[in-house]
């Protein structure tokens, strides 16, 4: 055997070794991906379960009240969607991992303004993707439940925050990235907005059944 032959199966082999070291790197990275995503899942979907019925057991609250960073504000539904989800305070990397997040410097639910909610797109928010106008959207929280239609569907820049200007009546806002399925960082906004047409003092829903499982019926 020559040793240029020699050297070329030396060669040959050394590369084949690497090889299997990037595989099995690059499947040992792709399962720890994997499990993270499952243990975010488990943890989000125990989430929702524990604090929809913690809610709906919480007696309705009469008085004004600061709502904490991460406490729970409530239940969105959109029902033509089946979008059923917490709502918390504030919009955390971590408080959007388990919920849907309230803007702290937007309108609360009962205030004149704009009530704006953020979530993930491949979460709690991808059922939006179907979203139409004329939609109507459920928000209960402790003190009342507030009816919205919505009335216009938008896709605007990351740093368009027009979107959530304040307002002159009580409007709602839905924010989530797109495009929808899109691998990586969303160069785009989703944006879903909405205008109050009823309030009812969650107390009367209760007296008459309407609430169950901690959403509206």
């Amino acid at each position: 055997m020559s040793l240029l032959s020699h050297n070329a199966k030396r060669i040959s082999s050394a590369s084949a070794q690497r090889l299997r070291y990037v595989y099995y790197l690059f499947l040992g990275i792709g399962l720890l991906a994997l499990a993270y995503s499952g243990l975010v899942f488990a943890d989000a979907h125990v989430y929702q379960a524990f604090q929809a019925k913690e809610f709906t057991q919480a007696s309705p609250l009469m008085e004004p009240h600061i709502a904490l960073q991460g406490e729970v504000l409530g239940v969105l539904l959109v029902p033509r969607l089946g979008l059923k989800v917490i709502v918390v305070q504030g919009d955390s990397a971590a408080n959007l991992r388990r919920a849907v997040g309230h803007l702290s410097t937007s309108a609360l639910p009962g205030e004149w303004g704009n009530v704006a909610l953020a979530g993930h797109r491949d979460t709690f928010f991808r059922p939006l993707r179907n979203a139409q106008v004329g939609d109507e959207i459920d928000f209960t929280t402790a003190q009342q439940r507030f009816l919205y239609v919505v009335d216009s569907i938008q896709i605007v820049a990351p740093n368009d925050i027009e979107v959530l200007e304040a307002t002159t009546g009580r409007h709602l806002t839905l924010i989530t990235c797109y495009p929808f399925y899109f691998v990586g960082p969303a160069p785009k906004r989703f944006i879903v907005h909405a205008h109050e047409v009823d309030t009812i003092v969650r107390e009367a829903i209760e007296k008459v059944g309407g609430i169950t499982q901690g959403v509206p019926k």
